[in-house]
């Protein structure tokens, strides 16, 4: 059984920083299954989530460098949160991890390596790029369900983000 709550149900308040402004998921999947998975999950989980999905590492840098196809950032804001697989096509994962925290305009953006992999060479290379978290997809319907329930809740409700 998986419990998640979420702003408006913790004691009649909002915990969260981003204080009912809506908050943005880059979501890095190149499995469209997988991508509309989590989008159902995501929508569920609250209202005040702008999922957006991206299939390859070239797409996400351009994303978060807002550069091509992303370069108004009024219709392509800055994600508060990056869920990122390790296998994708174009650029590597672990070089859009790195790309990232080396920015200093990015490296803020928590990063969460979201990945199938259980290897502890992705895992060690991913924490030595300063991945903010990496979390193993389980394969079951119902853990996948509350992971990403979970991840929504830790990361858009109680983590507190800098201002700016």
């Amino acid at each position: 059984m998986c419990v998640v709550v979420f702003g408006e149900q913790l004691m009649g308040q909002n915990v969260s920083a981003l204080d009912r402004q809506q908050a943005v998921v880059l979501l890095v999947e190149d499995d469209p299954g997988q991508a509309a998975l989590a989008r159902r999950v995501l929508e569920h989980a609250g209202a005040h989530i702008q999922l957006v999905h991206v299939s390859d590492g070239q797409a996400a840098l351009d994303y978060l460098f807002q550069q091509g196809a992303y370069i108004d950032p009024t219709t392509s804001p800055r994600p508060h949160i990056v869920l990122l697989d390790l296998r994708l096509p174009r650029v590597d994962g672990l070089e859009v991890l790195r790309t990232v925290k080396d920015d200093p305009a990015l490296r803020t953006i928590p990063v969460v390596v979201l990945t199938t992999s259980s290897s502890k060479a992705d895992i060690a290379q991913a924490y030595a790029h300063y991945a903010s978290s990496y979390v193993i997809k389980p394969v079951d319907f119902e853990k996948y369900t509350c992971l990403m329930q979970t991840l929504a809740s830790y990361w858009l409700v109680w983590n507190v983000y800098p201002e700016g």
